[in-house]
């Protein structure tokens, strides 16, 4: 089966509305068996439409945790997120990879092989993250970065295939189009099940990632983790006894 998969959408506004208000009533049960180590993975046989539904993900997380603050990293992108890792990503030592991925997140011509400036932008912020309590910083290259949260698979490949080779154990975006420059679907690969993002540009398809670690409650790969320092958000009380990544304390609207 190619890549861009023939979801099964359901036939009715009205069906669709049910399906959403269905889900809406089971979050609770959901939540209790994500928690559970050792019934997490049947998430998605009890509750299959995460897998052809467009945008479970972002409800699930609107009801944990409020719209505004669900909001709130698309709506400060432009005017605080991204500038602020375009201008720290200026004081990294240079490179090919990097001279890459800021041609591209400052939009500097265009290039069908590279990433979109949004996706470039968030790439660069792989590369900013302190290194994990205990290690030394290790410098990655520009497609270890990638491998970490983003795959680009061609629109003639196999979506099945990719994932069952792929040995990810941690969520992580899979862009599907003829290039990178020109991405015409998004999934976020979970348990080795793909969920199609309601979203079909890249900081979207990112905001979805980053939603689905808290709704699936999974974990984040070691290299996006803080060093010693727990990152709490101010304004809500989000997983507020525990640790937080980087990407949790620029999507919460703080200094890093």
């Amino acid at each position: 089966m190619h890549a861009e998969r023939p979801y099964r959408f359901l036939d009715t506004p009205l069906m669709l509305q049910a399906c959403f208000q269905k889900m809406k009533s089971t979050l609770e049960y959901r939540q209790d068996l994500v928690r559970d180590s050792e019934q997490t993975t049947d998430v998605f046989k009890i509750f299959p439409r995460f897998l052809d539904v467009k945008g479970l993900v972002n409800q699930d997380f609107a009801l944990l945790f409020g719209e505004e603050t669900a909001s709130r990293m698309l709506e400060r992108w432009d005017t605080v997120f991204k500038p602020k890792i375009i201008m720290e990503a200026r004081h990294l030592t240079e490179t090919p990879d990097l001279s890459r991925l800021m041609a591209a997140a400052e939009k500097n011509g265009e290039n069908e092989n590279y990433w979109d400036s949004d996706m470039a932008s968030l790439l660069l912020l792989l590369h900013l993250l302190p290194p994990t309590a205990g290690r030394r910083r290790v410098k990655i290259s520009s497609s270890e970065a990638e491998k970490k949260l983003v795959h680009f698979l061609k629109s003639s490949s196999s979506l099945e295939e990719h994932l069952r080779d792929d040995k990810n154990s941690q969520p992580y975006i899979i862009a599907v189009g003829q290039t990178k420059s020109q991405i015409n679907t998004f999934y976020v690969a979970v348990d080795k099940k793909p969920i199609p993002c309601q979203s079909t540009s890249s900081l979207g398809a990112f905001d979805e990632l980053f939603k689905a670690h808290f709704v699936f409650n999974t974990s984040y790969d070691p290299s996006w983790c803080s060093s010693t320092t727990s990152f709490k958000p101010q304004s809500t009380t989000l997983m507020s006894n525990q640790l937080m990544s980087p990407l949790d304390f620029v999507s919460y609207g703080q200094d890093f």
